[in-house]
């Protein structure tokens, strides 16, 4: 480790614009807001349980140039990556954009993340006469409970991103306020539920329009230059504040390893190796020695690893500072092609974006615990324990039922962890039991705290869950989950929490599951999932 040189020249040493700091407050929370609304408006007009009662959906507000401005407080791990979505929007129309254009995409070699994640990017114009000028765009992000694929919920153990559903790289949707019904067309015709798919579609889609809206009445309010100065300030107000952090840590590199399970095809751990080296104002992050890609589908592309290191470095921030694009402007990212943290085409990727992103989350963790131990918790449960249950209904059709499942949070350095909660890069709610079972053929037959399930030490970690989901009719599900071998972490002394369980309950009988695999479920039978908890913090 070495000592800090206070001669070096901090964000707060460089010229600065002078730029009205209640004046940058508000700006921010009114875009802030233009991102809110379009979350409400989504959220109450959606179909899926998935999308209305669990809220797996983001939105957010970017400029001219694709930087992200403000985002809702919704999903870290659809937010940190959908700046990429934007840019390869842009790329691929670019000068074509228009007014009323809104582009679609979920290729996650080409912006997206996993497939179920569809993104909408709007561009917004302003009109003055007969020219228009863009200023920004507005784009939304959702899960869909299934876009086709091997399996009911587009959320295979895969071999190939192919089996995993339709691919769409970026395409116009809409063009000049007109609907591209070939396009909708051929989404409907591949996937399972498409009459679901087609009311949450739509729910995006005046989403994505009311960002436009906002934002347009923003720049009527006070002026097309006032609006594109307050995105350049918010921008280096955050970066300043990134800096000021990475200046008040010791300079140094700092190294942490952690594992996957496996793959869900062999059983060999994937291990996710970082080097955070602190320079200054400055940081980089080198993900060089980690896995290769492997056959299984638990590859993450590269938003998806970016999603992580901003979300990793934007929770060592205050809450007060904005979340945008500003973050990671003194970050570098090394995550070298063709491994589990950047995979090339191609590698199935459905549980790179919910499993390995969680586990880049503890590396990174790891690594910054030995240089800010103050502000980091022990290793929370590290999955998102995701479960999809389809198949055919008795009047015709098909459900597909997606859900992902909390646990417990590691112990931090002065309290216990929390227990039962989603953390780090989901930031979900369940779906409660009643939607559940109105939607589906299934029912809830226990749901409560894994007890006892948190690390012990001075502070212990959050407990588990435990969620016992009955089948009633014949269906297949599958599981993408994690730390079902090894438990979360614990910091300074701290025990490791418990790993979590699958289990099918069957006659009397408890047939024990892998953490990721495929299983055909007769009429009656409890799948049930036993969730992590989070790793102790401190001796006992």
């Amino acid at each position: 480790m070495m000592k800090k040189d206070r001669r070096r020249q901090t964000a707060d040493d460089r010229p600065q614009t002078a730029y009205d700091p209640v004046k940058l407050e508000i700006f921010k929370h009114l875009f802030a807001a233009v991102a809110e609304e379009m979350g409400t408006l989504l959220r109450r007009s959606s179909y899926s349980p998935n999308i209305k009662e669990r809220r797996d959906f983001s939105c957010a507000l970017f400029d001219a140039q694709g930087r992200l401005i403000a985002q809702a407080a919704h999903i870290p791990v659809h937010l940190g990556a959908m700046p990429l979505s934007v840019a390869a929007a842009v790329e691929a129309f670019g000068p074509d954009l228009a007014p009323g254009d809104l582009i679609l995409l979920n290729d996650p070699f080409r912006g997206g993340t996993h497939l179920p994640d569809i993104t909408m990017v709007s561009p917004v114009f302003l009109r003055a006469g007969a020219e228009s000028r863009l200023i920004g765009f507005a784009a939304s992000r959702a899960h869909h409970a299934d876009v086709g694929g091997m399996t009911p919920g587009s959320m295979p153990v895969a071999r190939e991103i192919y089996q995993e559903g339709l691919i769409i790289p970026p395409v116009r949707l809409m063009r000049a306020g007109e609907m591209n019904r070939g396009v909708l067309d051929l989404i409907l015709a591949n996937v399972r539920t498409p009459q679901e798919r087609l009311g949450d579609l739509q729910a995006q889609i005046a989403a994505n329009r009311r960002g436009e809206e906002r934002l347009l009445a923003l720049v009527e309010r006070y002026g097309r230059a006032e609006i594109e100065e307050a995105m350049t300030q918010l921008l280096a107000y955050t970066e300043r504040a990134v800096r000021r952090l990475l200046a008040s840590l010791p300079d140094g590199t700092y190294r942490f390893e952690d594992c996957l399970d496996d793959d869900g095809v062999s059983e060999e751990p994937v291990p996710i190796r970082a080097a955070v080296t602190i320079r200054g104002d400055s940081a980089r992050v080198d993900f060089s020695g980690s896995a290769a890609q492997r056959p299984g589908s638990v590859n993450a592309v590269y938003a998806i690893t970016l999603s992580a290191v901003y979300y990793v470095f934007r929770c060592l921030l205050g809450l007060d500072v904005p979340d945008n694009a500003g973050c990671l402007a003194p970050v570098e990212v090394i995550a070298p092609p063709g491994t589990v943290v950047n995979a090339r085409p191609p590698a199935p990727v459905a549980g790179g974006n919910v499993e390995t992103s969680q586990r880049i989350v503890d590396v990174l963790l790891g690594a910054l615990a030995q240089a800010c131990p103050a502000k980091v918790p022990a290793a929370s449960q590290g999955t998102m324990n995701n479960v999809t249950i389809g198949g055919a209904l008795a009047a015709g059709g098909a459900f597909a039922y997606y859900e992902t499942i909390g646990g417990g949070m590691g112990a931090r350095p002065d309290a216990d962890g929390p227990s039962a909660v989603h953390s780090h890069m989901t930031n979900t709610l369940n779906t409660p039991v009643e939607a559940l079972e109105y939607a589906y053929p299934l029912r809830v037959l226990r749901y409560e705290v894994r007890r006892g399930s948190g690390g012990r030490g001075k502070f212990r970690g959050g407990n588990g869950i435990r969620r016992d989901v009955q089948v009633l009719t014949d269906c297949r599900a599958t599981l993408l989950s994690e730390r079902r071998r090894r438990g979360p972490y614990g910091l300074a002394g701290g025990e490791a929490g418990l790993p979590g369980e699958n289990v099918i309950l069957r006659g009397g009988e408890e047939i024990p599951l892998p953490g990721k695999g495929t299983v055909d479920l007769r009429a009656g039978d409890v799948l049930s999932i036993r969730t992590p908890g989070g790793g102790g913090y401190g001796k006992a």
